[in-house]
């Protein structure tokens, strides 16, 4: 099949990891800056071109950046309408980007996750707070990513101070529990269809309660329980997701799920678990580019 990886530099260890796995099975690969794509939206002829060049593909694989949603996924919503099978549609990646949208989609599902508060007006930051729960609290920029603008706060106080100074730059901000059992750990799961292929524990680095990798954070392979599993697809699948990265956190009322992205890195999973996941990833598209259905609707 001809495939397309739609990201902004093949030097990019995930990009660089499906495009080796790609090519090795066999099929035509061509790695795209989805940003330098400009489209043409005409009566029932949806184009597509790069640097001059009009682009076809079987599949695309998106790799699209959190600053550049918007862009990236109506470069996918376009080859979609063009007729290609996209590994996650342009639908699922703006659901999922959105994470307040997301946070609702899945807890209104019945899966698990830290109870979360959101406030627009200053005089009802207090009363949110309240339907929290009790401190410490997390606050969270939703527009954060790879545990970036994530501030812990001890008390009420320390976090309405925090709420009101985020506010004063018209920050977007969600409140959630902090889960002190988790000890500093949470889980990385990633999900391809309708199975999780890889799983790794992260523990965060002294001193520190967020366990993200690049801040410091370290990983080891994790296998998951029943428990885990059936909550990382089913928050996968709430979002429309068939390439996941869901994140869990344990707690004393079972497992959590704090976030799923729709582009996970796989450098980190890959050394951990020891598995390919982008070999899984290119083999689930090859099966699901066979069985497609094209004359299926389009979710835009």
């Amino acid at each position: 099949m001809k495939l397309g990886i739609l990201s902004q530099d093949i030097r990019l260890y995930s990009t660089s990891r499906l495009y080796e796995s790609a090519k090795n099975r066999g099929h035509e690969t061509e790695v795209v800056s989805y940003l330098r794509c400009y489209m043409n939206i005409a009566k029932a002829k949806p184009r597509i071109f790069f640097q001059g060049r009009q682009m076809n593909f079987d599949v695309v694989i998106p790799r699209i950046a959190a600053t550049w949603t918007f862009y990236g996924a109506a470069v996918v919503r376009q080859f979609e309408l063009m007729g290609s099978l996209s590994a996650n549609s342009s639908a699922s990646i703006s659901r999922s980007r959105d994470k307040l949208r997301a946070l609702q989609l899945i807890g209104n599902s019945g899966v698990e996750m830290p109870v979360t508060g959101y406030v627009h007006l200053s005089r009802d930051i207090e009363s949110v707070l309240k339907t929290v729960g009790q401190p410490p609290y997390v606050i969270k920029l939703l527009e954060g990513t790879q545990g970036r603008g994530v501030v812990l706060t001890e008390t009420m106080e320390a976090a309405i101070s925090a709420i009101e100074t985020m506010k004063k730059i018209d920050a977007n901000i969600l409140i959630q529990e902090f889960i002190n059992e988790s000890k500093g750990e949470d889980i990385r799961a990633i999900v391809v269809g309708d199975k999780v292929v890889a799983s790794m524990k992260r523990k965060a680095k002294p001193g520190e309660f967020r366990s993200n990798v690049h801040l410091g954070g370290s990983v080891e392979n994790y296998e998951l329980n029943k428990q885990e599993e059936e909550s990382a697809i089913k928050a996968a699948k709430v979002l429309g997701l068939s390439v996941a990265g869901v994140d869990l956190i344990q707690s004393n009322r079972g497992p959590l799920v704090l976030e799923v992205n729709s582009s996970p890195g796989l450098e980190g999973i890959e050394k951990a678990s020891g598995v390919d996941v982008a070999d899984k990833i290119i083999e689930y598209l090859e099966i699901e580019h066979g069985n497609r259905d094209k004359s299926k609707a389009i979710d835009i």
